[in-house]
């Protein structure tokens, strides 16, 4: 999911990428999905890998998906999902419904145990980081990326250097996360990979991710020095929607309760840190000895 929302291109419904790779867009656009989720039909062969599957009761999708599957004269063998939200996870009975018996659905297990993937109670394969997911044609290398949720996985493209990274690094606009510190962590844990392109959750590809990671990087950096920089010249504690307000002043009303979760996960890691205090629902800065 995202936290900005406006389009720079018109992303089509179906997307030829490589001849490995077809994007199909899921059809669910809002202020959270941007134009919608990107889903993705892997390999060349006559059964390939779906990743990803859009929101639940979608028509529209599972249209589009029954078009490319017929027209590339394919079935689905095996369903990757990438996290537990719903625009990612929802579309997965619809998906099924396209498919023969056997194909799997492969998900991390979450932090909470939680064992099913959707409230219909469709078991999912344990995915395990480093895994490989072979189809014909292609090969997806699996890795954990935890930060957006406890679950998130991002795969690389074995045969073409390209990452798919679901909602860690979008197209436009920055992502919210679960936690700071393990998002920061996954995103140098990406850089690090350095891949060619990169195939998000939401949004268009981006043809050039290390200037687009290096500047999630430092945007995390520069937000927490704002938040920091606020908390000091506040006279006495101050809430988070408060901060919100001197940071995001022209901020779409619709975004306000994201950005304020966003806040809140950099008070929390200042506060492992030892940087700030929490007083109920109040901040302050723990004043430096020196």
């Amino acid at each position: 999911m995202a936290l900005q929302s406006s389009a720079k291109a018109i992303i089509p419904k179906v997307s030829y990428l490589s001849s490995r790779v077809i994007m199909i867009l899921g059809c669910n656009p809002g202020v959270m999905t941007l134009q919608g989720t990107n889903t993705y039909l892997v390999g060349t062969g006559k059964r390939r890998i779906l990743l990803d599957t859009g929101d639940a009761d979608v028509p529209q999708y599972t249209e589009q998906l029954h078009k490319v599957l017929t027209k590339e004269s394919c079935d689905i063998e095996q369903i990757v999902i990438s996290h537990w939200h719903h625009d990612h996870i929802g579309g997965v009975p619809d998906v099924l419904k396209l498919t023969k018996p056997d194909c799997k659905v492969w998900k991390f297990q979450q932090a909470d145990d939680k064992g099913n993937v959707v409230e219909s109670k469709i078991p999912f394969e344990c995915l395990t980081d480093g895994q490989i997911l072979s189809t014909e044609g292609a090969s997806l290398r699996v890795i954990h990326t935890p930060g957006h949720t406890t679950d998130h996985a991002v795969f690389t493209l074995e045969e073409e250097d390209v990452l798919f990274s679901a909602d860690t690094i979008l197209g436009e606009g920055t992502a919210v996360f679960e936690d700071l510190l393990d998002y920061m962590k996954s995103l140098r844990k990406i850089q690090k990979i350095n891949p060619k392109v990169i195939y998000p959750g939401h949004g268009p590809v981006i043809k050039d991710p290390q200037k687009v990671i290096s500047y999630y990087l430092s945007h995390r950096e520069s937000r927490e020095e704002e938040i920091l920089n606020v908390l000091m010249s506040n006279n006495g504690p101050i809430c988070a929607a408060n901060i919100v307000k001197v940071i995001y002043p022209d901020l779409d009303i619709k975004l306000l309760l994201a950005a304020e979760n966003n806040v809140k996960k950099h008070l929390i890691k200042l506060m492992k840190e030892g940087k700030v205090v929490k007083d109920n629902e109040m901040w302050k800065v723990i004043c430096s000895s020196s």
